[in-house]
């Protein structure tokens, strides 16, 4: 099997994004799809962050007294 720079890029993607990573060895279009990427996981992130609170607000009005 041979690594060409599409395979490459598929696997630099797979071990996911590391906080703090040197960014310099990307190309304009892989900086691109990275901040598409981010930009996706935390619309992700604010979803579950507000059903969460929704739970947690109907938990509390199910137990006020």
């Amino acid at each position: 099997m041979f690594n060409d720079d599409e395979s490459i890029a598929k696997q630099k993607k797979a071990q996911g994004i590391i906080p703090g990573a040197d960014l310099s060895a990307h190309s304009l279009s892989d900086l691109a799809e990275l901040r598409e990427l981010l930009e996706s996981e935390i619309k992700r992130i604010d979803t579950v962050t507000e059903k969460k609170r929704a739970g947690l607000s109907a938990a509390d009005a199910v137990f006020k007294i």
